[in-house]
């Protein structure tokens, strides 16, 4: 959590006071491989941020865009060459205008909020001006495999409500995939990641299936710049847009599109950007989802401030890491909570 220390003879926190960032690199291990459309997840590097000044710290973790090359092992270069920069004395704004949206402007962002947090004495909810934080209902995904396998799989989600599942685009299959686990779980709500997988040919012989097996929402059916194609398909079922949307601008170009817009902290650059995403889809009169990659608790829990203004959670990253942080989310009859010592609320150094 953002800390400060006050014990007798230091300084108190002031403006002046200089920001040390610190920069590490982690491998995080998956308790198995992971499928998608056209990748295959068996670890998670991420970059974690650490910014310590006056005695206060604040942490943020990221592991950036796979499919566009934002990767860790670039995200340290990345911020060592702003690093003067961050040390001097930023904002969250002016971050916004340093870096690019990715992974790195998030871990530094987090960071900045759980130490702007610490200093001022108030846990990050406040800082955001929302109300206290509130459990979730999540979802639980399911990645891609032979439709026995995965509906084993959401069988032995036994806690949860909703489920989501990964498409390949390959059609029969992934129509086998589906009424598998509509079977196996009939009383979950559904919902489909195609992960770019499909064309619209295919995307229209794939939905009537999707609406017969009660699906609620269908995540990026076709391929980052192809948004197009969705022209001619009829919209049965909300769709969802991730890879083609990664921030506040391709919102305002590409949302028409799309019913729903997936924010994930790693795509867009951080909470702040995130928080901006998600007033501006209201008003675009869109639905708001909040995404993650996967990553520790630590990457969740700015996620899950976010999560308070969605219409569908999507949190469950730790789930598929072999060890989370010391300090993690607690998953519970379907729904996600994040406790404050988690992060983003200030305690004390002991």
């Amino acid at each position: 959590m953002g800390r400060c220390s006050t014990a007798p003879g230091r300084k108190p926190v002031s403006q002046v006071d200089r920001i040390e960032l610190e920069l590490a690199n982690e491998l995080l291990q998956l308790s198995a491989p992971f499928r998608i459309s056209g990748h295959v997840f068996r670890d998670s590097p991420v970059t974690v941020a650490t910014l310590r000044q006056g005695g206060c710290t604040g942490r943020g973790e990221a592991a950036g865009v796979y499919y566009l090359a934002d990767r860790p092992a670039d995200m340290l270069p990345a911020l060592e060459a702003v690093r003067g920069t961050i040390e001097a004395g930023i904002s969250r704004d002016e971050l916004r205008e340093l870096l690019p949206r990715g992974g790195a402007r998030n871990a530094v962002d987090c960071a900045l909020w759980e130490l702007e947090a610490a200093r001022a004495g108030v846990p990050a909810w406040q800082l955001a001006g929302m109300e206290r934080p509130r459990r979730l209902l999540t979802t639980f995904t399911v990645g891609a495999d032979e439709p026995a396998v995965m509906a084993r799989r959401a069988q032995a989600y036994t806690h949860a409500r909703a489920i989501k599942v990964k498409l390949t685009g390959e059609l029969e299959l992934d129509q086998d995939r589906v009424r598998a686990i509509r079977a196996a779980r009939p009383e979950v709500w559904l919902g489909v990641d195609a992960n770019q997988g499909y064309e619209a040919q295919a995307l229209s012989r794939l939905l009537p299936t999707l609406v017969d097996a009660g699906v609620s929402l269908l995540e990026q059916p076709c391929a980052r710049g192809r948004e197009s194609e969705l022209d001619g398909v009829e919209h049965i079922i909300p769709i969802a847009a991730d890879e083609s949307i990664l921030d506040l601008a391709e919102l305002e170009s590409r949302g028409r599109w799309f019913d729903v817009v997936n924010i994930k902290l790693d795509k867009c650059g951080g909470l702040t950007e995130g928080l901006l995403m998600a007033r501006h889809a209201r008003e675009l009169g869109l639905q708001v989802m909040v995404g993650n990659m996967v990553g520790t608790s630590l990457a969740m829990a700015p996620a899950f401030l976010l999560g308070q203004y969605c219409d569908v959670v999507d949190l469950d990253g730790p789930l598929f890491l072999t060890r989370d942080r010391d300090h993690g989310l607690v998953y519970a009859d379907g729904h996600v909570d994040c406790p404050e010592n988690v992060w983003g609320a200030p305690g004390a150094v002991s």
